[in-house]
């Protein structure tokens, strides 16, 4: 895998554990470390959106090459 789907993988997962903290306590780590509208936690913010933007590419590329479809028995 290449270095940017590993790295944006990385973020989307950490985006998506903040998520879940602030879902089920209302508690925003991102916010918490950097502080709440800071200009590094809006970075953060962005990278994270921007990585998953990116894994749009490699979705759309295992779906086009029916890697999805290999592993289901029809």
């Amino acid at each position: 895998m290449k270095f940017i789907n590993i790295f944006t993988l990385i973020l989307i997962i950490v985006g998506g554990l903040n998520w879940g903290l602030v879902g089920l306590f209302s508690f925003d780590l991102v916010a918490a470390i950097f502080g709440a509208g800071s200009g590094l936690a809006r970075i953060v913010y962005l990278l994270v959106g921007l990585s998953a933007a990116w894994q749009i590419i490699p979705l759309f590329s295992a779906m086009g090459s029916g890697e999805f479809a290999a592993g289901q028995n029809r």
